[in-house]
């Protein structure tokens, strides 16, 4: 029983030496590899960790196994784990000096007793009336300002769409996203029993048509996008685009969820949500996570008049509601500027993050918003999105390969699969810089 791990092993080298695992193709999560072959998970991390001594594959879990792009050669020993810990381009958190202690301050007076009693009382979907009053105030863009009494609190932004979706959408229902979508939403679909339908975007991003045609082809239920800033390629909607959208989606009358968690890194006149030009059908989403911190966060949710009931009802069947300690947390850090100079402090530090871009990667088809906290890179040729993510993991830089931001279908499969996207804000610039010589310099050789 002790040499079954090797077994394995042997059975997925045999399939890399046949050719039936290319290079740069990645192994499934180690979860899905046990279950599907009736194994205990630690059978298959071992697995696992007998193809990379035996120099056939590269990763770490969490971020994926690839097939190497070359064996090591007999007689090199390769180490399972690097010695220093990898720069992560997948992650994207943005975090400035002196954050910690900004947030210090606003938290200090809700650790007094008398203050921490009411903290750490539950909260309804609806919040406090304090926290609708700030997440209002937080909101507003552009002329437009959100009622207070049609906002709705989630733990973060990815609950907040996972709520909505699950209040619009029956299973097996079909929604409208961006053919390049963020990746967490394919995942909130399909555990939700939910039909993406990828559409077409231009350089101005979704395209009203392709929305109308996908609803005449079969009904939408929904449509999800993102015009700020979005995630992956930077691309914001201009203001008559966003009347066009706003136009289609009343004349198809389906609901729109638009997520906004990227809006705060632009100035107000760019901003303005598609709520401000069809507050009957949208459902904006928003949070703390990348305006503050990950880790002790709120999401916002604006729902249209009417609606507020049956989305609170989702909100909490599924667990998702704020807690009372991270409301009055947000209310403080929202009340006394916190929020305010975290932003300022992150639109400078975006900014100075896409220079070392420009910089290093020069000369290469790169897609990015100076503002943004991402970039999105067109290799060149002959180098694949999996093999690239491959070589990368081998000199411990974590990026993402564009086909996982793709919503699937026929037709699009691998549009990207030429792509990648580097995450920007997580590594601290003198490695962001380094990783980005780095991948430079793979990029200009040959796979």
């Amino acid at each position: 029983m002790g040499d079954d791990y090797r077994r394995f092993a042997d059975r997925i080298a045999a399939d890399i030496a046949a050719g039936r695992l290319g290079p740069g193709e990645r192994l499934p999560p180690q979860r899905v590899f046990a279950r599907r072959r009736g194994i205990a998970a630690s059978t298959a991390g071992r697995v696992y960790g007998e193809l990379v001594r035996r120099g056939l594959v590269v990763g770490e879990v969490g971020r994926g196994t690839f097939v190497r792009a070359a064996p090591v050669p007999s007689g090199r020993p390769l180490a399972e784990q690097a010695t220093t810990a990898p720069v992560n381009l997948e992650l994207n958190y943005p975090s400035v000096p002196g954050q910690s202690e900004l947030l210090a301050a606003g938290l200090a007076p809700l650790l007094r007793p008398d203050v921490l009693d009411g903290a750490t009382r539950t909260a309804p979907a609806a919040g406090t009336p304090a926290a609708r009053e700030a997440a209002a105030a937080l909101l507003a863009t552009g002329g437009w300002r959100p009622a207070p009494d049609r906002l709705l609190f989630a733990g973060n932004a990815r609950q907040a769409i996972a709520g909505v979706l699950a209040a619009l959408v029956r299973p097996g229902g079909r929604v409208g996203v961006e053919w390049l979508t963020y990746p967490l939403v394919k995942e909130i679909a399909a555990r939700l029993g939910i039909v993406l339908v990828p559409l077409a975007t231009d350089e101005q991003g979704l395209r009203p048509d392709a929305l109308a045609a996908a609803h005449r082809s079969a009904p939408l239920s929904a449509v999800y996008v993102q015009p700020t800033l979005h995630n992956p390629t930077s691309v914001t909607t201009s203001e008559d685009r966003r009347r066009q959208l706003a136009d289609a989606v009343r004349d198809v009358r389906i609901p729109v969820v638009e997520d906004r968690i990227w809006s705060f890194l632009c100035a107000e006149e760019s901003a303005r949500p598609l709520a401000a030009y069809a507050p009957e059908r949208t459902y904006v989403v928003d949070g703390l996570s990348k305006r503050v911190a990950p880790g002790l966060t709120v999401g916002f949710l604006v729902v249209p008049g009417g609606r507020d009931e049956e989305t609170a009802a989702a909100l909490r069947s599924g667990g998702w509601t704020a807690g009372r300690f991270a409301l009055e947390a947000a209310v403080r850090w929202i009340g006394d500027g916190t929020v305010t100079r975290l932003v300022a402090a992150k639109r400078a530090d975006a900014e100075a993050r896409q220079r070392l871009v420009a910089q290093h990667l020069d000369g290469f088809a790169v897609r990015a918003d100076p503002r943004a906290y991402f970039a999105w890179w067109r290799l060149p040729r002959p180098w694949r999105a999996d093999v690239f993510a491959a070589a990368a993991a081998e000199r411990g830089i974590a990026i993402t390969p564009g086909p996982a931001f793709v919503a699937g279908g026929r037709g699009v499969e691998g549009a990207a699969s030429d792509c990648v996207r580097l995450g920007l804000a997580t590594a601290a610039p003198p490695e962001l810089a380094r990783a980005l010589r780095t991948l430079a310099g793979v990029a200009r050789t040959r796979p």
